[in-house]
């Protein structure tokens, strides 16, 4: 599959399936048998991911899926029922026509991550479903006042459970928030980035879909922003940096090393 490629907007009808078959998603599907389309739907007030563009996205999952795996919608509102959001959103009735699950993350079995990297957590419970998923990251690019920027590792935010992260006296997921959110979604992603992200930056007149990391930060050109100044895709792309001099370091352990001349 591509590392990532960018599109003129037409209409999400024929933008996205043109721009799934340049990336060769077609192929790369066929390989996952669960597969979690992740749209941003944190509240009713929120720039929400269009049901009109998960529609697209579906459709092209479902026309090239391989015969024996499951596609799933999922999603983990802040503040309000996800099973409300779903309904009023239409991403109740997308599921219906489709026949497809809908996955409250709120209220899914969790396990237990413990991570000797994170920055504040001392473990994290994280939805099971994700972990054992192919994940697809749908956000609607814009710029928030919360997280700096709404994309795709930032959808992401909607993975903590809100059984184990809401306040006592509210629903808010204000445990997360205890710090600058910045460091809750760096220790998010050590536990799984998504696999691929499809980002609706229909507005500033494209799609986008490929590596996360990447896609993110060609998405912040879009709005005007050097990547590097959106603090929790610097956080994230510093911590990649180091996990990949780790790998090669365990790498080099492993190899023989040969024994000197006598």
């Amino acid at each position: 599959m591509a590392k990532g490629v960018s599109i003129k907007f037409q209409s999400y009808g024929s933008t996205v399936g043109k721009l799934l078959e340049v990336i060769k998603f077609d192929q790369e599907i066929k390989k996952h048998n669960k597969i979690i389309l992740k749209p941003s739907l944190r509240n009713l007030t929120s720039i929400n991911t269009p049901v009109e563009f998960t529609e697209a996205v579906l459709k092209f999952c479902l026309s090239n899926k391989n015969p024996d795996a499951s596609v799933f919608i999922a999603e983990g509102s802040d503040g309000e029922s996800t099973d409300v959001v779903f309904q009023q959103t239409g991403y109740k009735n997308l599921a219906e026509k489709y026949g497809i699950g809908l996955i409250d993350l709120n209220n899914a079995e969790a396990e237990e991550v413990f991570k000797s990297d994170y920055l504040k957590f001392d473990s994290i419970m994280y939805p099971k479903v994700l972990l054992e998923s192919f994940v697809v990251s749908l956000p609607k690019l814009a710029l928030d006042e919360e997280l700096e920027m709404n994309g795709s590792l930032a959808n992401m935010i909607g993975a903590f459970p809100a059984k184990y992260y809401k306040g006592l006296f509210s629903k808010d997921k204000s445990k997360i928030r205890r710090w600058p959110l910045k460091f809750s979604l760096y220790d998010l992603s050590k536990c799984k980035t998504p696999d691929l992200a499809i980002i609706d930056a229909s507005e500033q007149g494209y799609i986008l879909a490929g590596v996360p990391m990447d896609m993110d930060q060609q998405a912040a050109k879009l709005l005007g922003k050097e990547w590097k100044t959106v603090s929790h895709l610097r956080m994230i792309a510093e911590g990649l940096v180091i996990d990949s001099k780790k790998a090669k370091e365990a790498e080099l352990a492993k190899e023989p090393t040969e024994n000197p001349a006598n």
